[in-house]
């Protein structure tokens, strides 16, 4: 009896073009005598592959005609010689959307009692691959599949699940010149600069265009005037990162009862793979704040973005789905002025204001849209256990 166990090396969360590296451990679970011959456990052969599976909720995507060639679910990739052959998308839901070419770890392997080999599969991950993705309407997920056989035996199959964070949109910022920047350098002294690796360079990225304060100010009106004003201090955040702003109502025109703040995603599907023409956008909120603000000149809210979802991506990469997030806000506006609290004459006296027992109001929506970057990987990594899987070979 033979068990396989497998673990990712550097924690189940990677950026799209680093290399993944997975350690595979094969390990003759028997304790009898070494010479004994019997007691060894032979192995024809393993591999292992990189899959992107994606599955879709039917009733609202449509995504390729039946005659496509590209959608091969794991059920019509089956044959008369599945038990034998490598099929890593066996017991998968959905169609295959990425697949590495599968990677030979071993041919006859042959284990004594107790012994234990070990192989590290390494692939790199496609720059331009589709993120892992749990919607509403689509989910793209990714796995290691290592599959080996004894001869005249079933194939066995075993699978990591790991996460993908996309690059995306991060080309279009011109900070490669920046990491270039000329050094003082001696003509004598033979130097040997170390080449960035993708983590190097997209962490200096991230760096450049997430640390970028900038403030903007919003004057946030209706048709009677000013509600209040809004500060966002950046627009680009990394995962985990928190969304800070501040309203300002001092110079309102408008009073503004109460607002309420919203982190919202937004998944929209291609027009050609809806199916239904008018069908809507999916929004998931992810946080929110609600707060009074009458008679307030100044507040702020704070919103973090939680480290599991996913950052922006569009249909350049997503092909079927795109993911955009914003800031949603809901007022309450008073339609008539509202008198403020009388200040007492003399800091001895006190005074007691009671407001209106009804109010007149009426609601008005805005949206703020922000930028959602991956974040350091190994920091996700480091919140999550790096489990062994395992599987036995009888």
């Amino acid at each position: 009896m033979v068990e396989i166990s497998a673990q990712l090396v550097q924690g189940p969360v990677f950026l799209s073009g680093e290399t993944i590296e997975c350690a595979v451990t094969f390990v003759n679970t028997k304790t009898g005598n070494a010479s004994d011959r019997s007691e060894y456990e032979s192995l024809a052969w393993a591999s292992a592959q990189i899959l992107c599976q994606c599955s879709v909720n039917e009733s609202r995507v449509k995504l390729y005609q039946q005659s496509s060639p590209s959608r091969q679910s794991s059920k019509e990739t089956t044959s008369v010689n599945r038990q034998t052959s490598f099929v890593p998308s066996t017991g998968e839901r959905g169609m295959t959307v990425l697949s590495s070419k599968p990677t030979i770890l071993f041919c006859d392997l042959n284990l004594n009692p107790g012994e234990t080999k070990t192989y590290i599969y390494r692939e790199e991950i496609p720059k331009n691959c589709v993120p892992s993705f749990k919607g509403q309407n689509v989910k793209y997920s990714y796995k290691v599949t290592i599959g080996a056989q004894k001869v005249d035996q079933p194939t066995r199959l075993l699978k990591i699940p790991f996460r993908v964070l996309s690059m995306q949109g991060l080309a279009e910022y011109s900070v490669y010149q920046e990491m270039s920047q000329v050094k003082p350098s001696n003509p004598f002294v033979q130097t040997s600069q170390k080449q960035p690796t993708v983590l190097d360079v997209a962490l200096e990225i991230l760096q450049t265009v997430t640390s970028k304060k900038a403030p903007h100010f919003f004057n946030i009106t209706n048709t009677r005037g000013k509600v209040t004003r809004f500060c966002l201090f950046k627009e680009a955040y990394k995962l985990g990162d928190d969304v800070i702003g501040s309203f300002d109502f001092s110079s309102a025109e408008v009073p503004c009862v109460q607002f309420t703040a919203s982190l919202q995603s937004i998944e929209s599907i291609k027009d050609s793979c809806k199916a239904a023409p008018d069908q809507q956008t999916t929004v998931f909120t992810h946080g929110k704040k609600h707060e009074f603000s009458l008679h307030m000149d100044k507040t702020h809210i704070s919103l973090q973005i939680p480290d599991v979802v996913t950052p922006s991506f569009d249909t350049d990469i997503g092909k079927t789905v795109s993911l955009k997030w914003r800031l949603h806000f809901e007022f309450v506006i008073s339609v008539h002025d509202i008198p403020g609290h009388p200040a007492p004459k003399s800091p001895t006296e006190s005074s007691t204001w009671r407001g209106p027992a009804n109010l007149e109001v009426e609601n008005m929506e805005w949206d703020l849209p922000i930028k959602v970057f991956p974040t350091n990987p190994l920091h996700l990594s480091d919140n999550q256990s790096k489990a062994v899987t395992k599987v036995i070979v009888d």
